[in-house]
């Protein structure tokens, strides 16, 4: 088996792979929970910076330090489950009968703390970016894969929304919609393969952010 063959069989396995469909859903669902964490610490940090002068503002700060821990740690577990990256814990092992201040000192020290924080706030334009670029494709590969039962109705759109000469391949026949649907085919195996390699960097990125590191530096 040549290397050709090998490449053609590692494009087309990816619509088999149950993985693939999962990095498709972790991607597509970046962006609505980027947008959720962004507003949720922007409005919760001003809020309780705002604040702090009357006290008030202390435990709203407390609250969503708490909340971006969770968060985090709802991130992790999603890379695990998703994207089967393995990412270790994020914090050490601490003794269990230690203090309340002791383990806040111990929250304010630990470097996830604070990677989390940078990691959710990177997640919305990451995860914005990820998402322009997925449904570009997805939308593509429909509206080609669709061609035999549309594209009689072009005319329609090109008279009624864009102007004549706007059309990059005008189809007029049945014959080059056939082919319209193989080119979609091809952009299927095409977009899954894009899919994994956004997935495989949002798992490393995971893995970097939400975990403390393993060598105990």
């Amino acid at each position: 088996m040549n290397n050709s063959t090998l490449v053609l069989g590692r494009f087309f396995k990816v619509m088999g792979s149950g993985q693939s469909y999962l990095n498709l859903l972790y991607l597509l669902a970046a962006f609505p929970l980027g947008l959720f964490y962004f507003c949720f610490l922007v409005c919760g940090l001003s809020l309780g910076v705002s604040l702090t002068i009357v006290w008030v503002g202390l435990p709203i700060l407390l609250l969503v330090g708490a909340g971006w821990w969770l968060l985090a740690g709802f991130e992790r577990l999603m890379a695990i489950h998703l994207l089967k990256e393995d990412v270790p814990t994020m914090k050490r092992p601490s003794n269990e009968s230690a203090g309340i201040w002791t383990r806040f000192t111990g929250y304010l020290a630990n470097p996830v703390t604070w990677k989390g924080l940078l990691y959710l706030l990177v997640k919305f334009p990451l995860g914005m970016v990820t998402f322009v670029i997925l449904v570009i494709l997805i939308a593509l590969t429909v509206a080609f894969v669709s061609l035999p039962f549309t594209y009689q109705s072009q005319q329609f759109f090109q008279d009624g929304f864009l102007h004549a000469g706007q059309f990059v391949w005008q189809i007029d026949s049945l014959g080059e919609a056939l082919l319209g649907t193989l080119i979609g085919l091809l952009l299927w195996p095409l977009s899954l393969n894009i899919s994994n390699g956004l997935a495989w960097l949002h798992a490393k990125f995971a893995r970097l952010m939400l975990s403390i590191d393993p060598s105990g530096k």
